[in-house]
């Protein structure tokens, strides 16, 4: 039998019924009807990319918005997925893209008589898959290590994890004849499983990222529901009242630190596949403070809220940019809205949508956002 404290610690978390979750099915709904609304193939392409664009934005929403930890290095382990894939794609091209022995173009143009011992294993797209999730996590929770067991906080954290994706972009760049350098890795195969090839300008593409995007959103959904989400908002909102308590505070933000790099390495290796290349850009630092614009437009503390904001910015963004009418000042026109977004609404999209839920049902929605009570002194509350 659970404690009273404890129940009505979930209640308050979570509330007598689940906006967040109507909001994620509601999502889902969506993305799984846009192919029948969007019948040319671009437009197919075109919302692919937003939708890896709002999975990103979800990633970080996991870190942020409920560990409290500000990383403006998301565009690293997006990144890295980004390449990891783009590596056993490039393996797989037709022969006239690449050298003797099917070693890549851009290596026989540097001079590499043979194919370095980290690219051999990407013939093996199991292997480029796991890496592309594995590896982004385990730099991001080794950077969290160094970070969270040196007591560092606040805007040092942002700080260090901009600075680490500065350097590995810089390392990538310097590396041409291994990486592509300012190219990047292009000439990619389509990603083919099981028979079924995914093209970037097809449906079944566009069905495998709003499948993934679905998993993900309801991953993120029941982990914040689960012991481990609490505390982890619980240090979010007071950390050294957490701390107090016994919980590894380290360990907690290590750990949500780990499974958003996971995420946004799943989201580059989808966007690879779309976007049939994969380049520094893809870690450079505008994407990644895009992807916070993108949290804070839609609620950094929502995960529905922070995916669609980030499909709603990159959508305007893309229909303004293609205007004839806004050629030339859309950036001026993005940057007012998101200005009154910052001053207005605070919490974001999805928070405007909590408050006007909670004056019509005032008795059964309590917002994502509420503070979870850590200043008791009992530590059971959040046992």
């Amino acid at each position: 039998m659970s404690k009273p404290g404890q129940s009505a610690l979930r209640q308050r978390a979570t509330g007598s019924w689940q906006p967040e979750l109507i909001g994620i099915l509601v999502l889902i709904a969506v993305m799984y009807l846009m192919p029948y609304v969007l019948v040319d193939d671009y437009l197919i392409s075109k919302y692919s990319r937003y939708l890896v664009f709002g999975l990103l934005a979800m990633a970080l929403s996991l870190s942020w918005g409920y560990g409290g930890i500000l990383n403006l290095g998301q565009a690293l382990p997006f990144g890295l997925g980004s390449y990891c894939m783009a590596m056993a794609l490039k393996l797989r091209t037709i022969p006239v893209q690449t050298g003797a022995g099917g070693l890549p173009d851009f290596m026989v143009w540097n001079n590499v008589q043979q194919l370095p011992w980290f690219w051999a294993p990407f013939y093996s797209m199991t292997f480029a898959i796991i890496a592309g999730i594995v590896v982004p996590a385990a730099l991001m929770a080794a950077l969290g290590w160094f970070m969270f067991r040196g007591r560092v906080t606040g805007v040092f954290v942002a700080i260090t994890t901009l600075a680490m994706l500065v350097v590995v972009n810089l390392l990538i760049i310097d590396q041409q004849q291994y990486t592509g350098g300012f190219n990047g890795i292009t000439d990619l195969a389509q990603l083919t499983i099981g028979g079924i090839v995914f093209d970037a300008y097809n449906r079944t593409t566009f069905y495998l990222i709003a499948t993934v995007c679905s998993v993900a959103l309801l991953f993120g959904y029941v982990l914040s529901r689960t012991k481990f989400g609490l505390i982890l908002q619980a240090i979010r909102d007071q950390e050294g009242r957490v701390q107090y308590f016994g919980y590894d505070v380290a360990s907690y933000k290590i750990t949500v630190m780990a499974i958003s790099a996971a995420i946004a390495g799943l989201a580059g290796m989808l966007y690879t596949i779309v976007m049939e290349f994969a380049s520094p850009t893809f870690l450079n630092v505008p994407l990644s403070l895009s992807v916070v614009i993108w949290c804070a437009v839609g609620g950094r503390g929502s995960l529905p809220g922070a995916f669609f904001g980030a499909v709603l910015v990159t959508g305007v963004q893309g229909a303004l940019s293609e205007s004839k009418t806004f050629l030339d000042t859309w950036t001026l026109v993005m940057g007012v809205l998101f200005v009154l977004v910052v001053l207005f609404l605070p919490s974001g999209l999805a928070g405007l949508i909590s408050q006007l839920l909670g004056k019509i049902w005032p008795a059964g929605v309590h917002p994502r956002n509420e503070t979870i009570d850590v200043k008791s002194n009992r530590p059971e509350e959040i046992a």
